[in-house]
């Protein structure tokens, strides 16, 4: 098992009956040589710094039926609501005040959020923060669209493929939605310039160690800058109201593996593992992961934006709660870096 891990640290790819032997089968102690080794590697590059991205929610307005999704389109449920120009000029301002240099503007696929709309959110925000980098994820748009958005002056892009695999993407998906063109958006967004952040849900209905395994060899394919897991947590709302929870332990091991693999790579300790675990963050940030993004929405729409059941979005998961998340951090060894934190070549 340990020769296993040391080929992924040297950056050897295993097969696909190593993985699965490696997931399926290490223990407890193996998994602490595993978050070690991860957690090294992570230092060796980007030291004990942990990236803060200021998270903007700015719609949860969604054309989308997904499965597992607490704003798809067929929730009567949702409160529904939409940010201002205004809104987001000023989660900006009070983000840049409170030290943060990267803004993700993220919502639902919200045909209100049209390119001319978006490009003059984003070239207000980089006329007034130019040294601030500027992260979308927004969904599946068009190659001419993602290049409008890009050529405005945003930087990153996050997609999640969520599933490698076709028919487990079926699964979770109405039939309008495509693997096939999850993929080609992501390659898209590769070919025309921006960082690119991917990922995929741990423990979803339907997953099996196979899939998972068939994620992280996409994922090698695509090289992304970034890569965001965490694990699946369930909304009352939804068709999967009643499966069970993604494996905490899972994903932390998944995060390391992730780092291992990329060593340069930019890994969110995400909002899901802090859902489901109370110190989630900290052992994210343990097993090799170094990105937080703490809630820079308006306080009023927070409660709003819920993907899945109980989401936190107060404490140290808000920007507000900057303090508790830096001393929280400081006790494992770690500090909050108030730069950009772009991927490192």
């Amino acid at each position: 098992m340990r020769d296993l891990i040391d080929n992924l640290e040297k950056n050897k790819i295993l097969s696909n009956e190593e993985f699965i032997f490696l997931l399926n089968n290490i223990s407890d102690q193996e998994a602490k040589y595993l978050f070690e080794k991860a957690r090294n590697i992570a230092n060796s590059v980007y030291e004990n710094k942990v990236y803060i991205r200021g998270l903007i929610e700015v719609s949860n307005y969604c054309k989308n039926d997904c499965y597992y999704c607490g704003i798809r389109c067929s929730n009567k449920n949702a409160n529904r609501y939409r940010l201002s120009f205004d809104d987001i000029m000023k989660s900006c301002s009070i983000g840049y005040e409170l030290g943060f240099r990267t803004f993700v503007l993220q919502g639902g696929e919200d045909s209100f959020f049209s390119d001319e709309v978006l490009c003059k959110i984003i070239t207000c925000i980089k006329s007034k923060y130019p040294e601030c980098a500027i992260t979308l994820s927004l969904g599946e748009r068009s190659y001419e669209s993602y290049l409008n958005l890009y050529n405005a002056g945003a930087d990153r892009y996050l997609l999640r493929h969520e599933t490698a695999n076709n028919n487990h993407y079926s699964k979770l998906h109405p039939k309008n939605l495509s693997l096939e063109n999850r993929k080609k958006c992501l390659f898209n967004l590769k070919e025309i310039g921006y960082q690119v952040g991917s990922g995929f849900m741990v423990g979803s209905p339907f997953q099996t160690t196979q899939n998972i395994v068939e994620d992280l060899l996409f994922l090698k394919e695509l090289s992304p800058h970034m890569i965001g897991i965490g694990p699946f947590i369930s909304h009352k709302d939804t068709p999967f109201k009643n499966y069970s929870n993604g494996n905490v332990n899972l994903t932390l091991i998944l995060i390391s593996i992730l780092r291992l693999m990329f060593p340069n790579s930019l890994i969110p300790a995400t909002t899901a593992l802090g859902t489901l675990c109370d110190n989630g963050r900290e052992l994210g940030i343990l097993s090799g992961a170094n990105v937080i993004m703490p809630n820079l929405s308006p306080k009023d729409v927070r409660n709003k934006y819920m993907l899945y059941d109980n989401k936190l979005a107060t404490g140290a998961e808000s920007a507000e709660g900057l303090d508790k998340l830096r001393n929280n951090l400081k006790k494992i060894g770690y500090d909050i870096s108030i730069e950009r934190g772009d991927y490192k070549e």
